[in-house]
């Protein structure tokens, strides 16, 4: 089994390109695995990668925001096996250090049949003076420790700025090696970034039937740094060091009976009042502000990364027997927690209220006592990691 941890700051695309890494490999008859460490209780980014065609299986086994180590040990030796995956993909938090997963999953002493890939972390080629400018210091700290840099969203990217960009991440990290990518796009240039992270990719068991695995964990309070025990230097809080501040909810839609256009509307609407007021709050922001409406039958997803960009939105599918509700995931540079709780919070009464749609929070509680394997149905209170599995067809 090989291990590759995928790290990058909020909005560095880290998701998109999971999922297609996935993809990918799937088509080559991989067996693949993919935990996503998200900030918050309510989870976007694993639902996101649900809906291209995962099932999804939950059970209250432990979570990573408890004991990184503990949690993180738990699933990694449940995946190897009950799944036994060719390839695992570990996707942190945005505002964790990646090199610390990376550290963590050497000291589980998997067995000779592990592999761990080098380190990649992801750069928004897009921002990337905008990053260096609002979390320069923090920044700075995933990039020196990667050993695999990806430029990424380079279709965002005028051609003539790529070389200069691409020299001063070099610059940066001089040991790494540099990679240009669209994390959305796998043609040529992600062809050479997927062989640069696995260069022994043929020779990896062509083990049948191709299944592809997403395990979702969505901790609370996701302190990644905080979990190398053995290496106390490392126990400063990401969190912390990022400056970024972060709030999740989950609201129950009762009475919307949306239209996808509707729905599109009342997102945009919402994203628009919030951005305004964390505007307010930062007027250089970098970070990302996620919103997700499910109507019951399709979801409208936006998503926003930096102070200046215009909401971008997908529609994907719903899932079967889906019920309307809202998701925001916030976090972004430079705030306080409380001021982005306050602002999404009176932003979501405000905008709802407008449409004379009624919506109610959802709470989930963060109890640790979940250690055994069982179904935990969407309306059931806890903090959950989900196995979803999603078997290819030929």
């Amino acid at each position: 089994m090989q291990v590759i941890v995928v790290g990058g700051f909020l909005g560095s695309g880290k998701t998109t390109t999971i999922i297609n890494m996935g993809k990918y490999l799937a088509e080559k008859g991989k067996k693949v695995a993919i935990i996503v460490n998200e900030i918050g209780e309510i989870g976007i980014d694993g639902d996101v990668i649900n809906r291209f065609g995962f099932d999804t299986k939950e059970i209250t086994s432990g979570c990573i925001c408890c004991s990184l180590k503990v949690g993180l040990r738990t699933t990694v030796t449940m995946l190897a096996k009950e799944y036994k995956p060719d390839i695992l993909m570990i996707e942190p938090t945005g505002i964790a250090f990646p090199h610390v997963i990376k550290e963590e999953i050497k000291l589980m002493n998997l067995g000779e049949h592990v592999e761990i890939a080098p380190l990649v972390t992801l750069i928004d080629g897009s921002r990337f003076k905008y990053l260096m400018k609002e979390v320069k210091e923090f920044a700075m700290r995933q990039i020196i420790d990667a050993e695999i840099l990806g430029i990424n969203k380079i279709d965002l990217i005028e051609p003539i700025r790529l070389p200069i960009l691409e020299a001063s991440v070099q610059q940066l990290n001089p040991k790494a090696r540099v990679v240009l990518l669209s994390g959305k796009d796998t043609g040529e240039n992600f062809d050479n970034f997927m062989r640069t992270v696995l260069p022994d990719l043929e020779e990896l068991s062509e083990s049948a039937p191709r299944v592809e695995i997403t395990e979702k964990t969505e901790p609370s309070e996701a302190k990644p740094s905080k979990a190398r025990l053995s290496a106390p230097q490392e126990i400063e809080s990401s969190i912390e060091a990022s400056k970024v501040g972060s709030y999740s909810a989950e609201f129950m839609v009762e009475n919307g009976n949306l239209s996808t256009d509707d729905a599109r509307k009342l997102t945009t609407e919402l994203m628009n009042t919030i951005k305004a007021k964390v505007l307010k709050l930062n007027p250089k922001f970098v970070g990302h502000i996620k919103l997700f409406l499910d109507n019951g039958s399709e979801t409208v997803k936006q998503s926003v990364t930096v102070y200046y960009e215009k909401p971008q939105e997908d529609i994907i599918k719903s899932k079967e027997g889906a019920v309307p509700t809202l998701k925001i995931l916030s976090a972004v540079s430079n705030v306080e927690k409380e001021a982005i709780k306050e602002a999404v919070n009176h932003s979501v009464q405000e905008v709802f209220e407008n449409g004379k749609i009624k919506v109610n929070k959802f709470e989930p509680s963060h109890n640790h006592e979940h250690m055994s394997y069982e179904n935990n149905k969407h309306g059931n209170q806890g903090h959950v990691q989900r196995v979803s599995i999603n078997k290819s067809k030929n």
